[in-house]
């Protein structure tokens, strides 16, 4: 663990789901009660990183994947100079995870780091690999996604467990069997595979209404990877996230 100092058709079912509307058109809807967001804040330039990708792209024959389980790894910018530039890296993401070490009272930020519904979470270091969610995730959460994943609509609906009127979705592209070639810093010479990295990421507040709403999103992948999933989130004022939705690009 490397430390650093920070500076339409539409089926309701209790789990996220995926319908095609038309040929490059799909709905992910969730409105289940319990669901793991799982953040894992990694980089191409740091040695501790791969176990930790390796398990989170283990993931992907998880029977809970897209129903319970929702992983997307951020890379982080701030090894970039430290031998190796990362392409999946942005200094956008370094201020998310440094945003969470504000809120969550941490004295610095680190790789691999992994958060959970909004929660640093340490459990993997001890071996556990249940991780679970912190918050009950509620209400019902529907993306509508357009033209393999550049465009996407969300629409929240919350239950009346949520006290909050306050909502931010965030969606993320996410790049799976991914391989990069590294030539120097802590991992040269090896080649990585990266799964659920993010590709591309836009947060946006919602719109009240009789439901909450927000979109549309344009995403891109920022490399020439292509995306092969899309996971949307909302989080409420306190930071806690409240429902989650998203899947396959290609079921």
């Amino acid at each position: 663990m490397h430390r650093l100092m920070p500076p339409l058709i539409i089926l309701t079912i209790l789990s996220s789901v995926a319908m095609p509307l038309h040929s490059q058109d799909i709905v992910f809807k969730n409105s289940g009660s319990k669901a793991t967001l799982i953040e894992l804040y990694s980089s191409e330039g740091c040695s501790s990183c791969p176990p930790a990708e390796a398990w989170i792209g283990s993931l992907k024959s998880s029977p809970g994947l897209w129903r319970s389980l929702f992983p997307v790894v951020f890379h982080v910018d701030y090894w970039d100079g430290l031998g190796w530039p990362d392409r999946f890296a942005k200094a956008a993401y370094t201020q998310r995870q440094q945003n969470y070490a504000t809120r969550l009272g941490q004295d610095s930020v680190y790789t691999p780091e992994f958060v959970t519904s909004g929660h640093e979470w340490r459990g993997w270091f001890q071996g556990n690999r249940n991780p679970s969610a912190e918050n009950e995730t509620s209400g019902e959460l529907t993306l509508q996604v357009k033209d393999g994943g550049k465009q996407i609509s969300a629409l929240y609906s919350p239950s009346s467990q949520v006290s909050s009127q306050t909502f931010t979705v965030n969606v993320a592209l996410l790049g799976f069997n991914v391989l990069s070639d590294v030539k120097r810093g802590e991992n040269g010479g090896r080649q990585l595979q990266h799964d659920f990295v993010v590709l591309d990421f836009k947060s946006k507040p919602m719109t009240n209404g009789p439901s909450f709403q927000s979109g549309p999103f344009y995403l891109k992948s920022s490399t020439d990877d292509p995306p092969g999933a899309v996971v949307g989130w909302v989080s409420a004022a306190d930071g806690s996230i409240v429902q989650i939705a998203g899947g396959w690009l290609k079921p």
